[in-house]
């Protein structure tokens, strides 16, 4: 022997001997962030770790999960994580537990099937039996003519027989057709539930298994947590408003609809829904220059002689010279997320808020363990309930129809954004209506549009329209308008009704029109009707409209008139006259 080359075979024996088996992680999903459009899921596992250098690995990952987003910390026995690598393994047939049973039940299913289509045989032999049975007694002799022949006794029992026996077969066949026709039933349905479950991939299934490299002094226990991000998962906003007459307050239920179809059950986990898009990723888009210049026709040469024309006028680029960096080496490109040598993290604790606020979103961690399996079924998860001080109002456009509606005034005095999302609106017990929330921030203010409600009677009524002409040397026509509005507030409460009308506007300085009653000296100023809170009172803006703020006492009674009138030359044809 060599006893030079003894320390580099010792060295290579060390090295080989260095690396065990890998440990498998036996790991399970204690948490789950979901995003708008994908989830970032947390899987912890306790490993018995000895002493040197070994891998763990985690098997039967989603193979959709983004290598990027890896991230591994750990607390325990002191070690350091080296490296961590993710690789994709197909497997013949899936080992997800939910398949597996929806593969079970469809055999199940199907072996029945056998069964009944085993019994159908059975009674098609029984029948063709009796029918050759029928056959062979009813047929004469053919060649032995003193053989007794069947009398009128042996007729009847042989009609009896056949006829009970016809129908016991007949029955049992519609018996055995309905209940296949039934399991059929159950067969396609359980088929469409497995085929969901596997979804479109008719292959081989493929997973990813992520392989982390960890060096500990000496051997103990570790625990392991490992993230990783993974498309498939949503998660959208969703409220319940109530009003609460009485209290003048609306009780707002914050949901959220979380979907999940990763390919793994998330059971029992820290549930956190985030409004952060990374989708967007982290800056503004780049603005590129507008370039407006002179069309110029392309004209197309043959491919062999623009390839030659390339070749004379300028040298082809070296395709590497494009992975050079600014100092011409070779540029490394890496995708581990583990820093060589990293310390493990200690255990750290997590605040247990309602909210978590950041700089450009928000985090709501969910209080209570959530459960939400891999089937895409969209699952409701509250996410708070506030009490919300509200101010309510009527609303209403005779004109168009004579009915009051009403709205509620919230701001939202929570620490947390209201994201855009469906509402389910309610006023006290009763289902009112379903409409869509915009995004509301902090301080912010939102209105709830409640319905009508007969409470507040509306009515609109044209009192008269005269026509008229005017002028001496010029001949024009006047009509005039006259409306009256009547207000009645049957609550036993005081309450304010805003409501709106309209006058024409002309489009022509030969037309005329003249507000006559309210008087342009009781209009409010643009000023009062901009204030806040509004003054009560009515108002007229450029288009014509007229908007009346009015507080109407228990049993009140209002009626408002309207009148206006159009002027023009009777020769000038004009629309718009009613």
């Amino acid at each position: 022997m060599n006893f030079l080359h003894l320390p580099a075979l010792l060295a290579a024996l060390v090295s080989t001997t260095a690396f065990a088996s890998p440990i498998p992680a036996n790991s399970a999903i204690t948490a789950a962030t979901v995003y708008a459009d994908r989830a970032v899921a947390t899987r912890t596992a306790t490993i018995d770790l000895p002493a040197g250098q070994s891998e763990l690995t985690f098997d039967g990952l989603p193979a959709a999960l983004s290598d990027q987003s890896l991230q591994v910390s750990g607390h325990g026995v002191a070690a350091t994580i080296l490296d961590v690598n993710a690789r994709i393994v197909y497997t013949e047939k899936t080992a997800d537990p939910r398949v597996l049973a929806a593969e079970a039940d469809l055999n199940a299913l199907q072996h029945q099937d056998r069964i009944l289509k085993d019994k159908a045989a059975a009674l098609d032999q029984q029948r063709a039996l009796l029918a050759k049975i029928e056959t062979a007694v009813t047929q004469p002799p053919a060649k032995d003519a003193t053989a007794p022949r069947p009398g009128f006794d042996d007729w009847q029992k042989l009609l009896t027989f056949s006829s009970e026996n016809s129908a016991r077969l007949t029955a049992d066949r519609q018996t055995l057709d309905n209940d296949r026709e039934a399991l059929a039933l159950k067969i396609t349905a359980a088929q469409a539930r497995l085929d969901e479950l596997r979804g479109s991939q008719t292959g081989p299934r493929a997973t990813k298994t992520v392989t982390v490299r960890v060096s500990a002094p000496q051997a103990g226990s570790l625990d392991v947590s490992l993230a990783y991000a993974v498309n498939g998962a949503s998660w959208t906003p969703a409220y319940d408003a109530r009003l609460r007459t009485a209290e003048r307050a609306v009780a707002l239920t914050y949901f959220g609809v979380v979907r999940n179809a990763t390919g793994e059950d998330w059971k029992d986990v820290a549930l956190t829904l985030s409004t952060a898009r990374p989708n967007l990723g982290g800056g503004a888009p780049e603005l590129y220059p507008w370039i407006v210049d002179v069309l110029r026709p392309v004209v197309y040469e043959k491919a062999e002689d623009s390839f030659s024309s390339l070749s004379r006028k300028q040298k082809r680029p070296d395709p590497s010279s494009t992975l050079l960096g600014p100092s011409g080496g070779m540029q490394a490109f890496s995708n581990s997320v583990a820093l060589a040598d990293a310390p493990v993290i200690e255990d750290s604790s997590v605040a247990l808020a309602t909210v978590d606020t950041a700089a450009t979103s928000a985090s709501f961690k969910i209080p209570t363990a959530a459960t939400i399996l891999s089937d895409n079924t969209p699952q409701k998860v509250g996410i708070a309930s506030v009490t919300l001080a509200a101010k309510l109002q009527y609303q209403a456009t005779p004109k168009q129809l004579e009915t009051a509606f009403l709205g509620a005034y919230v701001t939202n005095t929570t620490d947390y954004p209201l994201l855009a999302g469906a509402v389910s609106t309610f006023l006290d017990d009763t289902f009112v209506a379903t409409s869509r929330l915009k995004t509301v921030m902090p301080t912010e203010k939102f209105d709830l549009a409640l319905g009508a409600d007969e409470g507040i009677a509306v009515q609109r009524k044209l009192v008269s329209r005269f026509t008229e002409d005017t002028g001496f040397t010029t001949k024009s026509k006047r009509v005039t308008y006259e409306f009256l509005l009547t207000l009645a507030n049957h609550k036993r409460t005081a309450e304010r009704i805003v409501f709106k009308d309209a006058i024409p506007v002309s489009r022509d300085e030969k037309i005329t029109v003249k507000l006559l009653v309210p008087a342009e000296r009781d209009l409010l100023k643009p000023e009062e009707a901009a204030s806040q809170p509004p003054k009560p009172g009515v108002s007229r803006d450029t288009d014509g409209k007229l908007l009346w703020r009015l507080d109407l006492k228990p049993g009140e009674k209002l009626e408002i008139p309207l009148k206006f009138s159009i002027e023009y030359p009777v020769d000038l044809p004009v629309t718009g006259v009613e």
